[in-house]
C-alpha cells in the first residue's frame, strides 16, 4: 500500500485558503480534503467534513476536549487520517485548517501520529497582509478563538501562520499593489510563493517537509530572520549589536519600538539578566517578550551536547570571543519605516560606554525593569 501523503493548508485569509484547496483537489487525482469546523464549538462539538473533487464523502462530529475546540481537532485528526490511509485509494490528504488554527501545532501532531507531512502551505491574499498584521484585536472578538482560554490576537496568529510555512499560496488579488507584494516578500523572503490560479501547488504539496527543521527556524536562538531590504516603500531593518540593553531605558522605549513597524522579531540581551536569551515578537501594536532559556555561552561545556545541532551551528556562526552568542538581533519590517529614527532609539537603549565599562557585577545591580512584564 502506498504511503499517504499529508499536506496542511492554513491561513486566516479564508477565501484564499479555500481556493488553494480547490486547486490542489484539481491538480492531484485521488486527493481528499479533511476539514474540522471549529465555528460550531459554542454548541459543544466540532464538525468534521471529508470531501473530494466530486463533493462531500463523509461528515461527523467530535465532542470538545477540555472545553477546547483545537484540542478536539488534535484528538480526531490523526485517527481520521489513519482511516483514510488504511482504506486505500487516497494519494494525498489535504488538511484544511480552520481560520485561526496554526500549522506548526498540526504538523507536529500529524507527524507524531506516524504519518508523513509532505507540505505545509499558508494561503495569502497580498492585499490583506498589512490589515491583518496591523489588527491587534483578540481572536475571540471576531469569533475566531479556538478555546475559551485563547488569548491570541489576529496579528500574532497571522504572523505565525505566515512565517512557519515554507510555501505561500498567493491569491491573484486585483486590490494588491506593489507595496503589498513587497511587504509579503520581505516578511518571509525564503518562502516559495506559488500563485493559486496557475501555479504548481501539487508539487509544493508533495515536495517534502521537515518538522524539526521548521521548528528550529522559528526558535529565537536560530530563527531564519529576514534580511535588510528597501523597495516599493517597504523596508526591513536588521539591527545587530554586541552590547547589552539598559533594562530601564529599553522598558521605557517599548511602546515606541513596538509601534515603529508592522512586524518585528528577534532575540535580545538585558544587562541585568546576562545569562538569559529573550525573545522579541511584535505585531499589531502588541509586543510579547519572554525568556527563551539560556544563551549557549551561559551553559557549561557538558550541557552543549544536549543542545540541538542547528542551534550550536547558528551560535558558532555568530560567536564573539568575549560574549559568546549574546547579542542584540532584532528585525523590523514595515511600509514607511523610519530607519534612522528607529536606529537612534535602539542605540539609546544600550549601555553607555561608562555603564559598559563598569562590568557585569554593576550591570546586575541595574533596575530589574522587566520583572513585572516577565512575571518573575
Amino acid at each position: 500500500m502506498p504511503e499517504l501523503s499529508v499536506v496542511i493548508v492554513g491561513g486566516l485569509h479564508a477565501d484564499a485558503r479555500r481556493a488553494a484547496v480547490q486547486r490542489l483537489l484539481a491538480q492531484v487525482p485521488g486527493s481528499v480534503v479533511l476539514h474540522h469546523d471549529l465555528a460550531t464549538a459554542a454548541a459543544g462539538t466540532v464538525v468534521r467534513t471529508v470531501r473530494d473533487a466530486t463533493g462531500v464523502l463523509d461528515t461527523g462530529e467530535t465532542p470538545l476536549v477540555n472545553d477546547c475546540a483545537c484540542c478536539a481537532l488534535r484528538e480526531d485528526l490523526v485517527p481520521e487520517l489513519v482511516r483514510l490511509r488504511d482504506a486505500g485509494g487516497t494519494r494525498l490528504a489535504i488538511v484544511e485548517l480552520w481560520d485561526s488554527v496554526e500549522p506548526k501545532a498540526m504538523a507536529e501532531v500529524v507527524t507524531s501520529g506516524g504519518l508523513t507531512v509532505t507540505g505545509v502551505i499558508t494561503a495569502v491574499d497580498p492585499a490583506l497582509v498589512l490589515p491583518y498584521l496591523g489588527n491587534g484585536d483578540d481572536l475571540a472578538d471576531g469569533g475566531l478563538a479556538a478555546a475559551a482560554t485563547d488569548q491570541r490576537t489576529v496579528a500574532d496568529t497571522f504572523a505565525r501562520q505566515l512565517e512557519y510555512a515554507p510555501v505561500l499560496a498567493v491569491a491573484d488579488s486585483e486590490e494588491a499593489d506593489d507595496e503589498d507584494r513587497e511587504l509579503l516578500a520581505q516578511l518571509h523572503p525564503t518562502a516559495r510563493q506559488v500563485p493559486i490560479g496557475h501555479g504548481d501547488l501539487a508539487g509544493a504539496a508533495l515536495a517534502g517537509f521537515d518538522v524539526e527543521a521548521a521548528a528550529a527556524a522559528q526558535h529565537p536562538a536560530c530563527a531564519l530572520l529576514p534580511a535588510e531590504a528597501d523597495a516599493h516603500g517597504v523596508a526591513t531593518l536588521v539591527w545587530h549589536r554586541r552590547r547589552p540593553f539598559h533594562p530601564e531605558r529599553l522598558y521605557a522605549a517599548l511602546e515606541d519600538l513596538t509601534c515603529a513597524a508592522a512586524r518585528s522579531r528577534g532575540r535580545f540581551w538585558l544587562a541585568d539578566k546576562p545569562d538569559t536569551l529573550f525573545h522579541w515578537d511584535a505585531a499589531g501594536g502588541a509586543l510579547c517578550v519572554e525568556s527563551a532559556g539560556p544563551w549557549l555561552a551561559a551553559l557549561p561545556d557538558a550541557a552543549w551536547e544536549m543542545v540541538p545541532p542547528v542551534r550550536r551551528a547558528a551560535a558558532a556562526l555568530d560567536w564573539h570571543p568575549e560574549h559568546g552568542d549574546r547579542c542584540q538581533h532584532l528585525v523590523f519590517t514595515s511600509p514607511g519605516l523610519d530607519r534612522d529614527g528607529l536606529q537612534r532609539l535602539l542605540e539609546s537603549c544600550l549601555l553607555t560606554d561608562a555603564e559598559y565599562a563598569a562590568g557585569r557585577d554593576a550591570w546586575q545591580r541595574l533596575p530589574h525593569a522587566f520583572d513585572t512584564l516577565l512575571e518573575v
